[in-house]
């Protein structure tokens, strides 16, 4: 009989041990799922920027489409260049009125041809429902005289997170270098 009795009270207290690595694993798994599940939720964010800032460029190069472009960013959102251009002061436009009308008024001034602007090394960094993202940047264009320009830079973006979508909250384009850059005359 005292065989017994030890045996049970080694088995009560095998069982609370057992219940007690259950809970652990229970406790650890869900920290897991938790922690897969916000770095799956941040590489899907960095991902909706990266279509963001495409939209951006498309938007530019359907002939600088001043809808299509200030559709991208937050209310109160804000556009500015600064930097090497000749073509553009370095105002800071705010809100999808003016930059949509900073946007046509490039269309309407009639210089620009053809353009394509290809953006590369993406810095993206996620805080909340807010984000920064420094990009590098060319834009190639066809000037309406025929000539090829490039300019060449840098965008200084912040982002927010509106019900589940990224805007823009502020674009900065940094010129760095801007100028022709194909000629028929080695001497131009």
């Amino acid at each position: 009989m005292k065989r017994k009795w030890k045996t049970n009270i080694g088995r009560m207290n095998l069982d609370k041990r057992l219940l007690r690595q259950e809970k652990k694993v229970v406790r650890t798994t869900g920290l897991i799922y938790q922690d897969v599940r916000l770095k799956i939720e941040e590489l899907e964010d960095i991902e909706a920027i990266h279509k963001l800032k495409a939209a951006y460029c498309d938007a530019c190069d359907d002939d600088h489409n001043g809808d299509a472009v200030s559709a991208l960013f937050a209310k109160g959102g804000t556009w500015q260049q600064i930097g090497e251009s000749g073509h553009i002061d370095s105002r800071k436009y705010v809100g999808s009125h003016e930059i949509a009308t900073f946007m046509f008024g490039l269309r309407n001034a009639n210089f620009i041809a053809r353009s394509s602007h290809i953006v590369t090394n993406p810095v993206i960094k996620i805080s909340g429902l807010s984000a920064t993202g420094n990009w590098k940047f060319l834009m190639l264009y066809t000037h309406v005289n025929g000539k090829n320009h490039r300019i060449i830079g840098r965008y200084e973006d912040t982002y927010v997170k509106v019900k589940g979508d990224w805007y823009f909250e502020s674009l900065t384009a940094i010129v760095e270098e801007n100028g022709i850059y194909l000629t028929e005359n080695v001497n131009d």
